[in-house]
């Protein structure tokens, strides 16, 4: 089809050359369409007798369907017209109408599933089902970032120019991955990334356009590509001067002992950084204030040289992600500069507010910086993506980064910028149109109070949990971030957080400050007013207050618990004792047993009316007559004293003891002496032999 266009365009030229193709009968497979198209000979033939047949109405027979122009390609200009002025008027409805909609959405994960088909369409389907799908089935899955109950995380940028700029990048469709390739997308974003630097106040050496400045900007996709390409940078250069020390040591060797550093709450993007450029990464403590000092980068760099690695790479973050504290730059860059350590500043959300000059006092010592970044997406009314980088040498950062093959070069490399050398992705988008319009629309001044404002609103907010005395602020307050916690252990905090978002009547996400789980508090949408501050503080002791009186009765049920659990406990404590006491007076019965048990021969011969028959037959029948040991005594190592007699004791017995009283006649005799020697073999067998006890028979006689 586009052969034919390029032939109709140029009928005029060459119609008799291309005359029998033209007439050429043409056949669509899918629908069997046959057109045949007969074309006049005069130069005069309009244009709209050119278009080809396969694209113009078609007769077919009866089996045929009627394939339309916009089935075919999709959506002419035309439609174009129409449906996109439909779409800035559901977009401004959007964001007009946003606060009567859910901030974040009640569903569950999969919920998209069984909506939307799980195969593509095989035929088009038309506009309005589209966007009647996206209002049925894709808002309800969206977390709208420009709610005014939005809280969370940090702003999401988003005004109308740069939504704009956006539309018109994505209309010219151009890939800028160098000079060539489109020069004012390259060029476009060297002076605005040049305007930025000065608004922020950064020094000559990261700008492209001072005299003798060897630093420039680019834009990157995120804070994560730029901590990653510093690293990157930091790295190579690094190599390549331990190299000229020691030229025959592998790279990996060299690598192995390279060390980079961060602080604690830096971006877990400095994480995966160093796991991507297979460095080393040491993680420091901050001071009380969230914020990495110089002594403490200090110290340990002296300890891991004198160990033999080699400090070569230093984060820093001004606006951290958890409380927005700022490293002190002024103490860790002569550090750095000591060491000879690339020194990176990540300043993401903070970055943005030193277009305030007021603002700027955490930028101290700036000039120790190898590259610096910050996101306009975040603070600075841009829509994503648009992470800008400054680096003070650019010839370190490429040199890191060149692959120059072939179908890339073009004849202007050295006189002029290729971005495609500056960072991981060859294909660029023209990003510098957004971020033109927003500064041209707003203006240096529109952007400096809409910080001022959210600052503004932080305060007031502040101010709010100051006066409750049940909440406390957890951390000093610097922009538009405000973390604090209802006073009391971490779980109820977290409890008061997930009720809260759950609710849908606000979004906010936590944060661990030394141990603590305290909630943030970020002013993110554009238009934020007083109104919304006081809305959500409301919002937030309402539950307080719900969630304290829920606490307080399983705070009583757990005492209570606690109580009977301590009572339970000095129950079984006394039931322990009372069984000591028993098995005490077991023992202690048993004891006096045994002492019975061993006394029992000398008691049995002193008292002759215990064995007397005519006696036993009328004692108590539950008094056991019977005493004898069992192996178990000897098993359990229980020492057991065999029983001793004294045999001057027995003669004196026996000498006292009128026998014939005791004996009647001769049988009683006989059964009484049995019946001595029966017994006293049984307790003899539970007890070692001893040789100083006497034989039965002996005693019997």
């Amino acid at each position: 089809k586009r052969k034919y266009r390029v032939l109709y365009r140029n009928n005029e030229d060459h119609e008799g050359i291309y005359k029998p193709l033209l007439n050429k009968s043409i056949s669509t497979t899918a629908n069997t369409i046959v057109t045949t198209t007969i074309i006049p000979t005069s130069a005069t033939t309009t244009t709209t007798s050119m278009i080809p047949a396969p694209l113009l109405p078609t007769t077919t027979n009866n089996n045929d369907t009627t394939t339309s122009k916009t089935e075919t390609e999709g959506m002419d200009s035309e439609e174009f017209r129409k449906r996109g002025k439909e779409m800035v008027d559901y977009i401004a409805d959007y964001l007009d109408t946003i606060e009567n909609r859910r901030v974040t959405p009640a569903i569950e994960p999969g919920y998209l599933k069984d909506l939307v088909p799980l195969e593509a369409p095989q035929r088009p389907e038309q506009w309005d089902d589209i966007m009647k799908d996206v209002e049925d089935k894709i808002m309800p899955g969206v977390t709208h970032w420009q709610h005014p109950r939005f809280h969370a995380y940090f702003p999401s940028g988003n005004s109308y120019p740069s939504i704009l700029g956006d539309m018109l990048s994505d209309g010219l469709g151009c890939i800028g991955f160098s000079w060539a390739a489109s020069p004012a997308c390259t060029e476009l974003e060297t002076i605005v990334l040049d305007w930025l630097g000065k608004m922020v106040g950064l020094p000559e050496e990261f700008l492209s356009f001072s005299e003798n400045s060897k630093g420039g900007g680019v834009i990157q996709g995120s804070a994560s590509e730029c901590v990653l390409v510093s690293l990157l940078a930091a790295r190579a250069h690094t190599i390549r001067q331990l190299k000229k020390q020691h030229p025959f040591v592998e790279e990996g060797v060299l690598l192995s002992k390279m060390m980079a550093y961060c602080s604690k709450e830096a971006h877990s993007c400095v994480e995966k950084a160093a796991m991507m450029a297979f460095v080393r990464l040491r993680i420091l403590e901050p001071d009380e204030n969230q914020s990495l000092r110089g002594s403490t980068l200090q110290q340990v760099m002296e300890e891991d040289r004198a160990m033999g690695l080699i400090p070569f790479y230093v984060e820093t973050t001004l606006g951290t992600t958890s409380c927005c504290s700022f490293d002190n730059v002024a103490e860790i860059g002569p550090v750095c500069a000591e060491y000879g350590a690339w020194l990176h500043v990540d300043g993401a959300y903070g970055g943005n507010s030193f277009i305030c000059p007021e603002l700027r006092g955490p930028m101290k010592g700036i000039e120790y910086a190898s590259s610096f970044n910050f996101n306009p997406n975040k603070f600075m009314l841009t829509n994503f993506d648009c992470s800008l980088m400054w680096v003070k040498d650019r010839f370190r950062l490429t040199q890191a980064l060149v692959v120059d093959p072939l179908y890339l070069q073009h004849s202007f490399s050295d006189k002029s910028i290729d971005y495609r050398h500056w960072g991981i992705p060859l294909s660029r988008r023209f990003r510098a149109l957004k971020l033109w319009f927003v500064i041209r629309s707003f203006g240096v001044e529109g952007l400096q109070r809409y910080i001022r404002e959210h600052c503004r609103l932080a305060k007031k907010f502040e101010a709010h949990v100051k006066k409750e005395p049940r909440f406390e602020v957890a951390s000093p307050v610097h922009l538009g971030l405000v973390c604090f916690r209802l006073r009391g252990s971490n779980e109820i905090n977290q409890k008061l957080l997930s009720t809260i978002n759950a609710s849908g009547k606000l979004h906010m996400v936590p944060a661990s400050l030394n141990d603590r789980y305290v909630i943030r508090f970020c002013v993110c949408r554009q238009t934020a007013t007083d109104a919304d501050i006081d809305y959500a503080w409301n919002v937030i002791t309402e539950f307080a207050t719900n969630i304290q009186d829920i606490k307080t009765p399983e705070i009583v049920n757990k005492n209570q618990l606690e109580a009977t659990k301590e009572e339970k406990e000095e129950a079984e404590k006394e039931a322990e004792e009372n069984t000591e006491d028993v098995f005490k007076m077991l023992d202690c019965k048993n004891k006096k047993s045994l002492e019975f048990k061993r006394s029992f021969f000398v008691r049995m011969v002193s008292d002759p009316k215990i064995y007397n028959p005519k006696i036993v037959r009328g004692l108590p029948a539950a008094r056991d007559r019977r005493h004898t040991y069992t192996d178990s005594s000897e098993e359990n190592n229980v020492p057991v004293s065999s029983p001793t007699i004294d045999s001057d004791i027995v003669t004196e017995l026996l000498r006292q003891t009128n026998l014939k009283e005791v004996f009647t006649d001769s049988e009683d005799k006989f059964k009484f002496i049995t019946k001595t020697t029966s017994d006293l073999s049984e307790r003899f067998l539970a007890c070692k032999p001893m040789n100083h006890i006497r034989r039965g028979g002996e005693v019997g006689q």
